[in-house]
């Protein structure tokens, strides 16, 4: 209840925006997921070009933030989030419609730029509209994102009971309302005046060392959540081995994210700095692989479901633990960004930090995988310690910034 009544103390434009995220991850997770399986098994490809499909998608998705954050700025975020989601709509279509390696590429290509476009100008646009409560939107936004991706998985998984082209016309139906709702009840902001060149902004704001540093500093985040969907669910499943055990993980985690985000942010606003929270946060998301790693390599296989049940423990209260330090670090960082710079540079600003957070997500899960991998011989706590290593470096990272008066210095409000 908390959550709706949050919702509905925003302006129109940031409510839609909200369920424009439910709806943009429930139509990406219906089908992408299940891409590799379809290209592989149903179309008959090789590995190497189903790695070359889905690796063209995500370049053109985190190559391309850049190009997304300035278009918002000096184009407006409305147009650019609703070219975004339209330009989704033809790329999710074109998988449906089309089976040769082209048509595959093109879609791959398309559904990436829509995501380039869309990601950092909706950011850009619920930082404007949010004002004074960038905290709270950006909470609401991490508990509408968080519910999509568990929704969408389980509608793709029926949907494949028709087949692949079923769920890619469902995914392309829902960006299509999508853009037409944008298009219907957005408003349109007038957009300042560009004084410079796109390359002198970017210039601008990678000569920023604070918010560089902020950025690589924050690499450790985007590494970790990325286990919610590598390192977690093969622990799930390895501790279990039962597949469906990967599900039960995101489902705690969608449960306390709608009943404690709120809660978490509107608390924790009220004391100290967003620099405390967001190291305090990054330290429990690293935390947060301690307990898998102190069970690493029991196995619930044998002994029935009460050992099965047993041996998930560790694993849930993992993914509990990374859930909220999410909870904990994420507003404050997305408050962060836009005040790094300019407030005209704010989706500039968005996009080169997406930029960071890509590669290093690409860094991060290769680390990882290569753990995971090296740990079957003898060390399975090994990936668990890599993970704890990031959280705890980028927590530090983050206070030894805020001790060089390095991160933007206005305080959360202090209680009296």
């Amino acid at each position: 209840m908390k959550t709706w009544s949050e919702m509905r103390a925003f302006p129109l434009a940031i409510r839609l925006l909200l369920v424009n995220q439910l709806g943009v991850n429930i139509g990406f997770y219906l089908l992408i997921p299940y891409l590799a399986t379809h290209l592989g098994e149903d179309l008959g490809m090789s590995a190497a070009v189903v790695g070359i499909v889905l690796g063209v998608r995500n370049l053109s998705q985190q190559g391309l933030f850049i190009l997304g954050g300035s278009a918002a700025d000096r184009l407006g975020a409305r147009g650019v989030i609703i070219a975004g989601c339209a330009l989704r709509t033809v790329g999710f279509a074109l998988f449906a419609l089309g089976d040769g390696l082209p048509v595959l590429l093109a879609a791959s290509i398309l559904s990436g730029l829509a995501g380039a476009l869309f990601n950092p100008a909706v950011r850009a646009y619920l930082a404007a509209e949010a004002g004074d409560r960038k905290a709270e939107a950006f909470a609401l936004f991490n508990i509408f994102a968080t519910t999509g991706a568990l929704v969408g998985p389980l509608i793709g998984s029926a949907l494949l009971l028709v087949d692949f082209r079923a769920s890619a016309l469902t995914a392309a139906a829902i960006f299509a309302l999508l853009t037409a709702a944008q298009a219907a009840v957005l408003p349109a902001r007038e957009v300042p005046a560009s004084k410079g060149s796109v390359l002198g902004d970017w210039r601008e704001v990678l000569a920023n060392r604070a918010f560089l540093a902020f950025s690589l500093a924050m690499v450790g985040m985007f590494t970790m959540e990325n286990q919610l969907y590598l390192l977690l669910p093969d622990g799930a499943r390895r501790a279990t081995g039962w597949d469906g055990a990967a599900g039960i993980v995101f489902l705690v985690g969608t449960l306390a994210n709608l009943t404690l985000q709120m809660r978490i942010t509107r608390s924790l606003k009220e004391r100290g700095t967003r620099a405390r929270w967001v190291a305090i946060g990054l330290a429990l998301m690293g935390a947060a692989f301690v307990p898998p790693m102190a069970a690493a390599g029991a196995s619930g296989t044998g002994g029935g479901a009460g050992r099965a049940a047993l041996a998930l423990v560790p694993v849930l209260a993992g993914a509990l633990l990374l859930y909220v330090g999410v909870m904990i670090a994420q507003p404050f960082v997305m408050e962060l960004i836009p005040e790094f710079g300019r407030a005209e540079l704010t989706g500039t600003y968005f996009g080169i930090f997406y930029v960071v957070s890509g590669i290093a997500a690409a860094v991060g899960n290769t680390v990882v995988g290569w753990a995971m991998d090296a740990g079957t011989h003898g060390a399975p706590w090994l990936p668990w310690a890599c993970c704890l290593a990031f959280g705890l470096a980028s927590a530090a990272g983050i206070g030894w910034l805020h001790r060089l008066r390095a991160l933007p210095v206005r305080a959360v409000a202090v209680t009296a």
